[in-house]
């Protein structure tokens, strides 16, 4: 059986750490500010800037700060790749309260070998986190109204739905519970008294602007792309043209959603404005955006805003609804940072790793408060964008499915591309025009990011390769496939979801082996 090399879509472009100018994106040209770098003897390399507001924050210095985003990255990486692994048994991952350990939640104790396998530490439980979400799906479809509750959200570690409740209302919170079907023993009722709402601001000052309501309000540039920034939904509508912060023109939004399934927005700049990866800590200095691995729940986590600049915490939750004031919010993640208002549309980071862009919150940077954030791969995904970074060389390649060609037999450096994916799956399929789905029968649990699979398909035979979603309807769907004779790869960028791959025996029979991975 010959294989072939995976065909990974790019879903980031870097620049040299040379183009690196000044805050994203910024006026092409300007002068590159001293003190923008990490020092070099900074532990992990990080910026000095970053840790500094971690160690405010959080307590820690610069050896603890470093290790624990470290493990924070690998966690990531490693979560992302067990929720395939371990397909509808996941129940989701966290770091612990010492920032260190990660804790996969697993419904089959058949399942721990592998989490243990891994570095992590496995949990059984009752509930998969499939059906943790479709539990709180279920509360989104039943809030018409929901007075006195303020949002809920997918709790992993205690592998229930928390409804968050005003103080006088938990008999609000778990009748909403009562109505969607869920059972006692899957909620937690969380008393609050904090009101989220959007964090934009209407007052004249940088880092850009758009025209809301009649008048200009600011928000906060989240991440550089190739064509532009992602940013909140919330920060203007599309076709709304954006000023930068020295009041000239800027671009277009073209893109935005809020309230709803999301909080989200991208804006196309003109031709005078150059996309750079940093983020701006408003102390002179730029933090560098590397990439997109996502942190788990538990993970440390920083974020820089137009009005309050740096400041880091813990993330708190996934998945949560939150009930602004022009309405519900789904899919936006939880955490202790706080913000304030213009901070909207800002950046989210751990260590160098983008994460998301500021959505609202309760509080201020004086008392504290509680602060929620758009997942920035969601974004990317949605509108096939590709994130600015500053490592390597730089790829516009857009986010697709993409086949690739055979290679000649005997180059053994290529044939062990489909033995490098962490997930292996066989199967046999023993009459032409049966199919198979994988892992085993079922299907998995996704993140937004990349998902690259290289099928080892029998010689002689032509097996088809089909990657599916679920849909809110419980229904499949095909989202990329790869056809035709021989091995098969395939690269798709998606958002967050369950999905499965599909074996399809179009001509021939035989034993196959499958390869696949999420990052």
């Amino acid at each position: 059986m010959q294989r072939r090399p995976i065909a990974v879509a790019a879903v980031v472009a870097v620049a040299g750490a040379a183009a690196v100018a000044f805050t994203l994106p910024s006026l092409a040209g300007t002068e590159e500010k001293s003190g923008s770098r990490a020092a070099s003897d900074t532990p992990g390399d990080l910026s000095p800037q970053l840790l500094a507001a971690m160690k405010r924050d959080l307590g820690l210095d610069g050896e603890q700060a470093a290790t624990r985003l470290a493990r924070s990255e690998w966690a990531g990486g490693v979560s992302a790749t067990l929720a395939a692994q371990t397909g509808e048994d996941f129940g989701g991952a966290w770091l612990a309260s010492d920032g260190t350990t990660l804790k996969v939640a697993v419904t089959d104790s058949g399942a721990a070998s592998a989490v243990k396998a891994a570095g992590a530490v496995p949990v059984l439980v009752k509930r998969s986190e499939a059906e943790l979400d479709a539990a709180k799906t279920r509360l989104d479809a039943a809030a018409a109204r929901a007075d006195g509750l303020t949002g809920w959200y997918v709790d992993v570690a205690t592998n229930k739905v928390v409804v968050v409740a005003e103080p006088g209302e938990k008999s609000e919170a778990l009748a909403l519970a009562r109505k969607a079907g869920l059972a006692s023993d899957a909620v937690t009722v969380k008393i609050s008294d904090a009101q989220p709402k959007p964090l934009f601001d209407v007052r004249g000052a940088d880092p850009y602007f758009v025209d809301v309501g009649g008048g200009q309000a600011r928000c906060s540039i989240g991440f550089s792309v190739t064509t532009g920034f992602v940013t909140a939904g919330h920060c203007g509508e599309e076709g709304t043209a954006t000023t930068g912060f020295n009041n000239q023109a800027q671009g277009t939004v073209e893109f935005s959603v809020f309230p709803g399934a999301a909080d989200m927005g991208f804006v196309a700049v003109n031709g005078n404005w150059t996309p750079r990866p940093v983020v701006n800590d408003f102390k002179g200095n730029e933090l560098p955006v590397a990439g997109n691995t996502e942190a788990p729940v538990g993970a440390a986590i920083c974020r820089s805003g137009s009005t309050t600049g740096t400041f880091c915490g813990t993330v708190l939750a996934k998945n949560q609804t939150v009930r602004y004031p022009e309405g519900a919010v789904t899919g936006l993640t939880r955490t202790n940072v706080c913000a304030e208002g213009g901070d909207s549309g800002g950046p989210w980071l751990s260590g160098d790793q983008a994460q998301g862009v500021t959505s609202g919150g309760s509080g201020d940077c004086t008392a504290g408060g509680e602060t929620f954030f758009q997942p920035l791969n969601e974004i990317l995904a949605a509108q096939n964008l590709t994130l600015v970074t500053t490592a390597g060389e730089e790829s516009t390649t857009p986010p697709t499915a993409a086949p690739t060609t055979a290679p000649p037999a005997g180059e053994g450096a290529e044939a062990s591309a489909c033995d490098a994916l962490p997930v292996q799956r066989d199967g046999t399929i023993n009459r032409a025009g049966q199919a198979q789905a994988q892992p085993n029968g079922g299907a998995y649990r996704a993140r937004a990011g990349t998902h690259s699979a290289c099928l080892d398909a029998p010689a002689g035979a032509d097996f088809d390769l089909l990657l599916q979603q679920r849909n809110n309807r419980g229904q499949f769907r095909t989202v990329a496939r790869s056809t035709g004779a021989g091995d098969k790869t395939l690269s798709f960028a998606g958002r967050s979801g369950t999905y499965r791959y599909v074996v399809v025996a179009t001509a021939g029979t035989g034993a196959y082996s499958l390869g696949f991975n999420v990052q």
